[in-house]
């Protein structure tokens, strides 16, 4: 893989689809979705114009679940509303070992002598959650939930300058990227608010049947009104080393070294919802609680006073 300046257009429509000579969620889908996937190994080499990566994993499995992350019925693993005309399908990966070394190119702006980034984690898995269009498998928003065990990170203090200028080199592609996303959002959710809509006043003049209803509540439960991206980690030591002072003396040789600091964090978690507007209510986020409405009256009083100034201009 190589990171883009620029970044690309959208994929468009499932190329399985297209393959199987038809344009709407169907049975070709269905199929593949269902398959069981099992790779002893794969390696997944990215460049950049300021670093080089690769991500080795071992025993890698992929397989479809139901809404309980549980290996179940295939036809479980989907919820289908024709209400609404959307599906929605999850997946789960998992691997035994998961090895990530960065290191800086030759031609990059990093420092002449740098220390290549690593880190070897356990068994982990990724839980992915997708809404799509039947219309035209078109993903309207997704879910994905990056799970691990126990980890053990230890840093130098150059690694971690180092892996600070790597973020900083992918900041620009990553908010080119976000800003695309955001461009084209609008329309997915102006197409699932319509579906919505047309659930609830089709559903009066034509009297919806009790399974339809009871679909459209089962496909509330684990609907994704918006895309996210979550972390957990279940315990995380991270071990942070000063080695500035033996690499530029020599103390090393003679046995002395820098200070050290260690860090232990427990159910660490990131949540991040790239889509999500000042003000929009909070209450469909994962780890939602009752002090986030203070926060969302404060987040709408700062949206008035800024749509307030901007009127005034």
């Amino acid at each position: 893989m190589r990171t883009c300046e620029e970044p690309r257009p959208p994929n468009g429509q499932s190329p399985i689809a297209l393959a199987a000579g038809q344009s709407e969620y169907g049975f070709a889908e269905k199929v593949v979705e269902g398959m069981f996937i099992v790779v002893n190994s794969i390696t997944i080499k990215i460049h950049s114009k300021a670093f080089h990566a690769s991500f080795e994993l071992w025993q890698l499995q992929g397989y479809s679940v139901n809404p309980n992350w549980q290996q179940s019925d295939l036809r479980l693993t989907r919820i289908t509303d024709p209400q609404r005309g959307e599906v929605l399908t999850f997946k789960e990966l998992t691997w035994q070992t998961l090895r990530i070394e960065a290191d800086a190119t030759d031609n990059g702006d990093q420092d002449p002598i740098t220390t290549p980034l690593r880190l070897i984690t356990n068994q982990g898995r990724i839980q992915i959650s997708l809404k799509r269009r039947t219309k035209d498998c078109n993903v309207v928003a997704s879910k994905l939930m990056f799970l691990l065990d126990d980890l053990l990170w230890v840093l130098t203090d150059s690694q971690l300058k180092a892996m600070m200028k790597y973020a900083e080199s992918l900041s620009e592609a990553m908010e080119k990227s976000a800003q695309q996303r955001k461009s084209l959002a609008p329309e997915s959710v102006q197409v699932s608010e319509f579906g919505c809509c047309a659930q609830q006043s089709w559903a009066q003049p034509f009297g919806a049947s009790p399974n339809a209803t009871s679909i459209g509540q089962y496909f509330d439960k684990h609907d994704m009104k918006e895309s996210s991206y979550h972390l957990l980690i279940s315990r995380l030591d991270l071990h942070i080393c000063d080695d500035s002072h033996a690499r530029e003396s020599g103390a090393l040789k003679h046995g002395m070294l820098g200070g050290a600091i260690q860090l232990t964090f427990r159910r660490m978690a990131f949540d991040y919802y790239p889509f999500h507007r000042a003000g929009d209510a909070c209450k469909h986020w994962v780890r939602y609680s009752e002090a986030m409405e203070t926060r969302g009256q404060w987040a709408k009083k700062l949206v008035s006073e800024f749509q307030s100034k901007m009127e005034k201009l």
